[in-house]
């Protein structure tokens, strides 16, 4: 019998999946010159449900990753306003990593318009995350780190960026 903390928890692997796609797809996006809407059905009907870099996909949230790849696509400019403003002088987005780039937009897309996900949470996630893709203890996992707290601080505290 599940009890309520089973749900809970398969509830929470279900968006740590979609986060997981989500950055996928904004990869996607940026190297295919496909329209959002034609990778997230992409995503819908043929990778979420099989496997994504060996991880099994199939209880990913459709509808929260739905929600983060649209939602970054919509609201890339203050997206990237807050990203850049907490980048090293000198630095820009477009000079990070295309994997870097889509981990801070769905981390800073939920930090921003999702304050139904605690700071915390979205920054733990999108650090496993990071962690998975560039190894833990690596230079960009602690990058993504630290741009994303300061984003949390400004993006929570900030009316600027509600929706």
């Amino acid at each position: 019998m599940n009890t309520a903390e089973d749900y809970a928890k398969t509830r929470r692997d279900a968006r740590t999946l979609a986060r997981l796609a989500a950055v996928q797809a904004l990869y996607q996006l940026e190297h295919s010159g496909q329209g959002v809407d034609a990778v997230v059905r992409e995503f819908l009907h043929h990778r979420l449900g099989g496997e994504l870099d060996g991880s099994a996909i199939r209880s990913a949230d459709d509808e929260f990753f739905s929600d983060i790849v649209k939602g970054v696509i919509d609201a890339q400019r203050p997206i990237d306003r807050l990203v850049d403003k907490h980048l090293r002088q000198g630095w820009s987005l477009k000079r990070l990593d295309a994997t870097a780039r889509a981990v801070l937009r769905c981390g800073v897309y939920e930090l921003i318009r999702r304050p139904d996900v605690p700071v915390g949470a979205v920054i733990d996630e999108y650090m496993d995350i990071a962690n998975d893709f560039f190894g833990a203890g690596e230079q960009e996992p602690k990058f993504i780190n630290a741009v994303l707290e300061a984003c949390g601080r400004d993006a929570r505290d900030s009316d600027e960026f509600a929706s």
